[in-house]
């Protein structure tokens, strides 16, 4: 079984930052990708961010020159730097990994609520 724990939501202010952590456990032989997606009150869920498991990333337009996303391999965790954050940010956060341990599939985390007031 595998498992994606994410950290580091909350509220900030326009302008402000956040770092988010997900952190993959479990019977791994190895992760292929691990991203970063949101879903807004009322919006369908959205890609953010993902890295492949080199360092070849790919981002949302919308968040292009402000967030950043970074993986440590040897600790299973991706994170997201978020910068100059906008109200329009705001939504539930989910970390996404591709994991091949019995079989290859899509493992989500729980979600983490940022909130970005202005």
């Amino acid at each position: 079984q595998v498992q994606l724990v994410e950290s580091g939501g909350g509220l900030v202010q326009a302008g402000g930052s956040l770092r988010l952590s997900c952190a993959a456990s479990g019977s791994i032989f190895s992760i292929n990708l691990m991203g970063w997606y949101r879903q807004a009150p009322g919006k369908q869920r959205e890609l953010v961010a993902v890295i492949i498991s080199g360092s070849s990333t790919n981002y949302a337009d919308s968040v292009k020159g402000r967030f950043t996303i970074s993986r440590d391999n040897a600790k299973n965790t991706v994170y997201l730097q978020m910068n100059s954050l906008k109200p329009e940010d705001t939504a539930v956060y989910y970390c996404a990994a591709d994991v091949s341990a019995n079989g290859r599939r899509v493992y989500w985390g729980q979600g983490t609520q940022v909130t970005v007031s202005s």
